[in-house]
């Protein structure tokens, strides 16, 4: 377990596979997908779901954690979707699957703490992420946290029929100011005092 502020990352377990149903088909998988309404069943959840599982039995290298606050209800995922172990690359990837906790600095918690575990726990050089130029919410995330803006893929995404970019947001170990210094600046203590 990695313990946060606001939040702690544990171990994927039941609980939150059984909540990848809800979560998949709300509104967090449009802004986690750019744009994408999906609709899927229990059964495709279940088969995606095993794939995983097959893919980690052979030898995938990304590491997946669930969100929980503190008080133990489980909020969504984050985990390192995809590992280089050669060139030392992390690209992280999220989904808060609870909206009543979005803007609240619950996913800046959980990405301080996913930080923290790829640059200390798993020596990689670089963390990156990709967003749609249409969530705010984590442009704003990347900017307060200290991610660099490194490129731009122009019209990639088609939501509700308007068309957006994909931003690739990129951090190296030494930009990273460590996880207490990003607590203290952005006031995530006195945040969960006020809960």
């Amino acid at each position: 377990m990695l313990y946060g502020v606001l939040v702690d990352l544990v171990p994927v377990s039941r609980q939150a596979r059984e909540l990848d149903h809800k979560w998949t088909n709300n509104e967090s998988s449009f802004w986690a997908s750019g744009g994408e309404w999906r609709f899927v069943t229990r059964a495709q959840i279940a088969a995606r779901q095993a794939r995983r599982a097959e893919e980690r039995e052979q030898g995938d290298l990304g590491v997946g954690f669930e969100i929980h606050t503190k008080d133990g209800r489980p909020i969504g995922w984050m985990g390192i979707n995809w590992l280089n172990p050669t060139h030392r690359l992390a690209m992280l990837g999220a989904k808060i699957g609870e909206p009543e906790y979005w803007g609240g600095g619950y996913g800046t918690d959980a990405l301080l703490l996913l930080v923290e575990y790829a640059f200390d726990w798993l020596d990689v050089r670089k963390v990156w992420l990709a967003t749609s130029s249409m969530n705010a919410r984590v442009i704003r995330q990347m900017a307060k946290v200290g991610f660099t803006l490194e490129g731009r893929q122009r019209q990639a995404t088609l939501a509700e029929g308007v068309w957006h970019d994909w931003l690739v947001y990129g951090m190296l170990r030494e930009e990273w100011p460590g996880r207490e210094a990003l607590v203290e600046r952005l006031g995530l203590r006195e945040r969960a005092q006020t809960l």
